[in-house]
């Protein structure tokens, strides 16, 4: 005979399942906000059935809740069960003026399952009393730690004031991500390629160092069919505000903002030239070396509503930001082709150092895309 109790678990979970993917379609455009998703389901003599999906909308509004609950109509959601990814939020602000835990009790569902709790703690857990006052079930922590991950710049942006940043590089079997002398060479097969686009798709940004920029004057959109419209705002870390005017990325800020940080000394012409031209330019303090400071940059870009990167900067950039320990997931492609001569080492010593560290990075995935073998760290903390 089959345990109701773990029926019930595994029938949670598939849902959960299915918020998680649907909720994750919409990572790069909800910014400054999660991307939640979320089910309602009714119970049928077939057993449960999804009446209504609903995802975090494009800028943030309205959430994944509001947007399930305006897909099921008036009553299509009473007596019914709700899941998500994320605790309800419970607080009023100027953007919407009825917060999620409101649309759920009026919504009449009998039954909340949440993957899990509000990261801030100044509303943590009061979403899930709230529901419980007012006579709704509440189960928590159905797929947390894939919650979690899927949330991870929100918490990450929440808890310590910057986005979450993942770092891709490519390399050839011989380690090399440049040619000698740092000369540009094609390392990926086109559907590793159309996997970067795709992340870059599902990021707030991407960005890069300026060393990067001067070698390959790189466009940074997403070039899949139909999805130009998903290219995240392009950031560029340039400590002297070397970016050229004439380069793809400044003839191109009409369609996708650029964001340039620099030092407090870099000069101001350069910035005037560049603001003109469209470009925003932003900056922080410099570091022992003269070059910006990594931490008070992606600080600065938390504040500004950012919770997702996609850093495609290069070797040097890459080492620098773990080193500060600001690079929370690590992807290194490898390519079955190789150099055959000294070239620009994809991975530094210092950053292979940290990789291997179990304390500090566990490696969370393998696997073969097209040609190229990928292999995906996670940050333990």
């Amino acid at each position: 005979m089959t345990d109701p109790g773990s029926a019930q678990a595994a029938t949670d979970k598939a849902f959960m399942r299915q918020a998680l993917a649907f909720g994750a379609r919409g990572q790069g455009t909800t910014w400054p906000n999660p991307s939640v998703g979320a089910i309602v389901t009714q119970d049928t003599a077939d057993g449960p059935v999804i009446v209504a999906r609903g995802r975090t909308q494009p800028g943030g509004r309205p959430h994944g809740e509001a947007d399930a609950f305006d897909r099921a109509g008036p009553q299509g959601a009473a007596g019914g069960t709700l899941y998500v990814t994320l605790e309800p939020c419970s607080h009023r602000t100027i953007r919407a003026a009825t917060p999620c835990v409101e649309r759920t009790i009026l919504a009449g569902v009998r039954r909340v399952v949440a993957a899990m709790a509000d990261p801030n703690p100044l509303f943590q857990g009061l979403g899930f009393a709230l529901l419980r006052t007012a006579g709704i079930a509440v189960t928590t922590g159905i797929l947390a730690k894939e919650a979690h991950a899927t949330h991870r710049g929100h918490v990450l942006r929440v808890t310590r004031g910057r986005p979450m940043v993942t770092f891709k590089i490519a390399r050839t079997a011989d380690g090399y991500a440049g040619g000698p002398g740092g000369a540009r060479i094609a390392v990926s097969c086109p559907a590793a390629n159309g996997w970067v686009q795709l992340q870059r798709a599902h990021h707030d940004a991407i960005m890069l160092g300026i060393g990067t920029v001067m070698a390959d004057d790189p466009l940074l959109t997403v070039r899949l069919p139909g999805m130009a419209g998903r290219s995240p705002i392009r950031i560029i870390l340039d400590s002297h505000l070397r970016l050229p005017l004439s380069s793809q990325l400044v003839k191109t800020v009409a369609q996708v903002p650029v964001w340039v940080i620099a030092t407090e000394a870099a000069p101001v012409d350069r910035e005037t030239a560049l603001v003109a031209a469209g470009v925003e330019v932003m900056r922080v303090g410099a570091g022992p070396d003269g070059h910006l400071d990594l931490t008070e940059a992606l600080q600065l870009l938390g504040m500004r509503g950012i919770t997702r990167i996609f850093s495609e900067g290069g070797p040097t950039v890459a080492e620098k930001m773990a080193l500060a320990g600001l690079l929370d997931e690590v992807v290194v492609s490898t390519s079955p082709n190789a150099l055959g001569q000294a070239g620009i080492v994809a991975v530094r010593p210092a950053l292979a150092a940290l990789l291997a560290d179990p304390d500090l990075y566990v490696l969370a995935e393998t696997a073969f895309i097209g040609h190229d073998h990928f292999e995906h760290f996670t940050r333990t903390g």
